[in-house]
């Protein structure tokens, strides 16, 4: 019997937008389908890379280079993909993780200015170049999302949350710079409203075929 290959989602979007509460709610709606649903985060996923997570969001802001942390991100992501997500997907799992590589690409790629194409090169030794078969995109305006992560925070960010607006206005663009460089596989949603109905356009963006 042959296995029916699983599905790669990723949730990506800024500090703020909601990734946390819809990965869960995602899940459920999805496993009310009929799938088998893997649900994992970055960095982290598997044991090696959530000993790196540590190591990312421990500490002061300025703890790390821009390129000491690119390097870690895709050597956590590496481990994630090797032990968490291929043999997932092997087994006709789906698997749905709160961020992958774009988030590299956006943060260091873009608001650190390193680049996309260092972030990717380390992507193809570390992951063998492994993409989603779908990245969600939540998109929220920057004031909005700064209050719900401040919110959520209350006043315990990690090493990004804790970075000025002029930083989180650039990884914005960044994503949405990303997501419009590839329409096939993005699909940008809005974040705003009842998170429930987020929920629902999330669903449909995951049922578009475009």
């Amino acid at each position: 019997m042959t296995t029916t290959p699983g599905r790669f989602l990723s949730l990506e979007g800024g500090e703020g937008a909601g990734k946390s509460t819809q990965m869960r709610a995602l899940s459920a709606a999805l496993r009310a389908r009929g799938h088998d649903v893997v649900e994992t985060r970055e960095p982290g996923g598997s044991a090696g890379a959530e000993a790196i997570r540590r190591l990312l969001l421990e500490g002061a802001a300025d703890r790390w280079t821009a390129r000491t942390e690119a390097m870690l991100f895709a050597a956590a992501r590496a481990d994630h993909v090797a032990r968490t997500i291929r043999p997932a997907l092997a087994a006709g799992r789906w698997v749905l993780t709160d961020r992958f590589l774009d988030s590299s690409l956006a943060y260091q790629g873009g608001a650190d200015s390193i680049g996309a194409d260092q972030i990717r090169a380390l992507h193809a030794i570390g992951s063998e170049g492994l993409l989603p078969d779908r990245t969600l995109l939540l998109t929220l305006p920057l004031a909005e999302a700064t209050a719900r992560a401040a919110a959520r925070d209350a006043g315990h960010s990690d090493r990004f949350g804790a970075r000025d607006a002029g930083y989180h206005q650039r990884v914005a663009d960044a994503f949405l710079a990303l997501a419009h460089a590839a329409p096939a596989r993005f699909r940008i949603v809005d974040a705003t409203g009842p998170a429930e109905r987020v929920t629902e356009r999330l669903l449909a963006a995951i049922d578009d075929p475009a």
